[in-house]
């Protein structure tokens, strides 16, 4: 049975960013209702003007209901900032983009955190009201922030590396904050261990997917996993498609290609898939070379599809 056609596919996902949210939306289309669960990165959660923030699971949650900005990918369509021009006009250092629309999600979720629900329930609430018909995982229901050791301004939170100082600074180190007295969000480890297939989407391994692995006994259940486990490498002829991925391996001494990718997951994954611009590059696992650019709805359907008929073919 192909993972792509069969209502028995457990397909898990763990995504962060831009492009995780693109290629979990394309397997969201080519599997079964129910049939994907996505392990979201949290490390980038924050508090602003008392809001709870969850940049990346709103990410996700807005690009698989369909609602997401076209362009920049995050945020919701058609919004505006409003609220933002105001709080300016006031003299607020108003630097992290808040949608008018887009509080709906903060202040219920907000409310909702102080009424004692964890942010697992919250999420599967907000994503059921959107009409998503998949899991949607926080990697854990603890607050695990990363932290990001700066050259120039010392330790900052992530949002002001990324959003203020639009991820410029020269990266020292990256902690994430409380990861070992984290646990994992309720049913992730079962979703890992029932899992037919495990995608890593092309997200910043550093800075959306190490916070995952970072929370006790999430790495030790893709280590025994029992499904075949690949991941989507998010850099392409040397450099990221969006956002700091190389600019970050570069300062933190990795190997910025596809190879160096497929070094840091290292025996975490059974095989990696590379844009053909790489097609010469060698890598221990097996490799999948395809155009792994996603700039339509389109490509992000191929691609998922492509992937899940590789992992499939396996044990043909």
């Amino acid at each position: 049975m192909a993972l792509n056609s069969g209502a028995q596919s457990r397909v898990v996902a763990l995504a962060g960013g831009v492009g995780g949210a693109k290629l979990a939306d394309g397997l969201y289309r080519c599997l079964p209702p129910g049939a994907l669960t996505v392990i979201v990165n949290t490390g980038d959660d924050f508090r602003r003007y008392g809001l709870a923030i969850s940049p990346d699971l709103d990410t996700v949650m807005y690009t698989l209901a369909g609602l997401a900005h076209p362009v920049n990918g995050w945020g919701l369509a058609g919004d505006t900032q409003q609220m933002l021009g105001m709080l300016r006009r006031y003299g607020d250092d108003a630097w992290f983009g808040l949608g008018d629309m887009d509080m709906a999600t903060h202040l219920l979720r907000t409310q909702a955190l102080a009424a004692g629900q964890t942010l697992s329930e919250i999420t599967d609430a907000l994503s059921s009201a959107l009409g998503i018909r998949a899991r949607l995982l926080p990697m854990s229901d603890d607050a695990v922030p990363t932290m990001v050791e700066t050259l120039e301004h010392g330790t900052l939170a992530f949002q002001e590396y990324f959003v203020r100082y639009r991820w410029q600074p020269t990266v020292r180190r990256l902690y994430y904050n409380g990861a070992d007295r984290a646990r994992p969000a309720p049913g992730l480890l079962d979703a890992l261990a029932q899992a037919s297939a495990i995608v890593i989407c092309p997200s910043n391994p550093l800075l959306s997917i190490e916070p995952i692995l970072q929370i006790p006994g999430i790495r030790a259940a893709l280590e025994r996993r029992t499904a075949p486990c690949v991941a989507v490498s998010p850099i392409i002829a040397g450099q990221a498609v969006k956002g700091p991925a190389a600019k970050l391996m570069a300062e933190l001494s990795m190997e910025v290609s596809a190879a160096g990718v497929a070094q840091y997951y290292g025996t975490l994954i059974d095989g990696l898939v590379i844009d053909s611009a790489d097609r010469d590059v060698q890598i221990a696992p097996r490799k999948l070379v395809t155009n792994t650019f996603m700039q339509t709805i389109d490509d992000r359907v191929r691609l998922a599809g492509e992937v899940l008929e590789w992992m499939g073919s396996w044990n043909q």
